[in-house]
């Protein structure tokens, strides 16, 4: 019956046999008359006593056990299955909003003064990427970030001066086919905004939408491992003609 509310067959067989003794028993003879394995019963027993529905006592350095008697024990589990029933009652359940939708950017200040406004917001984890000029006049703003604590991870293209612990810088090569001017910035791994240049002006999107954000982090990764790979095996690579043409197909 103890399995109907929600006890394994274990602690059934466990409590069946504690009830039908009319003393308290040891762990040895409760594992005779339960038919619980030897290397399970004391963890059982265990969890009975947590459960309140066991009694223990010492004596001669043993360890004894007895069942809570059995119109108590119904008394109990009564009053917490009530208890379980008013909590259910009471508990307000709300899906947390999603936001998949896609802004269009244009303008270079408005992506400029958006991604202030953004980095500024962050209270976890900034990523953000691109060229060294476009991330000067932010670099303020991450350094503060940095220093209360929020993690800071830049990928520049191009040197760049600043005290970043996480710093990545990918110089370019004069072969580089798609290496584009844009800037990518990601929130507490929940928001990005990127932008590039297209046709000489500036364009972009920001957006919360998840698969959207888990791709740019990902592209973001994707961009510090090859800029790290190219720069600690740069010579090797460079030497090799056909991984040299495929790196510089790459946007980063």
């Amino acid at each position: 019956m103890l399995q109907k509310f929600g006890f394994t067959q274990y602690e059934s067989q466990v409590f069946e046999a504690l009830t039908g003794s009319q003393e308290p028993l040891d762990a040895t003879t409760i594992v005779k008359y339960s038919g619980v394995p030897k290397s399970k019963v004391y963890e059982v027993l265990n969890r009975l006593v947590e459960k309140g529905l066991l009694l223990t006592s010492h004596q001669e350095k043993k360890k004894f056990y007895s069942a809570l008697p059995l119109d108590m024990t119904i008394e109990k589990l009564t009053l917490e299955f009530e208890t379980h029933i008013d909590e259910l009652k009471d508990r307000k359940y709300s899906l947390p909003p999603v936001d998949e939708q896609v802004w269009s950017l244009q303008n270079k200040q408005s992506i400029h003064s958006l991604l202030h406004k953004k980095v500024e917001q962050a209270t976890r984890s900034i990523f953000i990427s691109g060229w060294n000029k476009d991330l000067e006049s932010v670099l303020s703003i991450l350094e503060l970030k940095s220093k209360e604590g929020i993690k800071v991870e830049l990928l520049s293209v191009g040197s760049i001066h600043t005290d970043l612990k996480h710093l990545h810088v990918l110089y370019p090569d004069e072969g580089h086919e798609a290496l584009e001017q844009y800037q990518l910035v990601i929130i507490d791994e929940e928001e990005i905004i990127f932008a590039g240049v297209e046709q000489e002006l500036w364009q972009g999107i920001t957006t919360k939408s998840r698969p959207l954000v888990k791709f740019f982090t990902e592209f973001f990764q994707h961009d510090v491992a090859l800029t790290e790979i190219t720069k600690k095996y740069e010579k090797t690579l460079m030497e090799d003609e056909e991984i040299k043409e495929i790196l510089m197909k790459l946007r980063y």
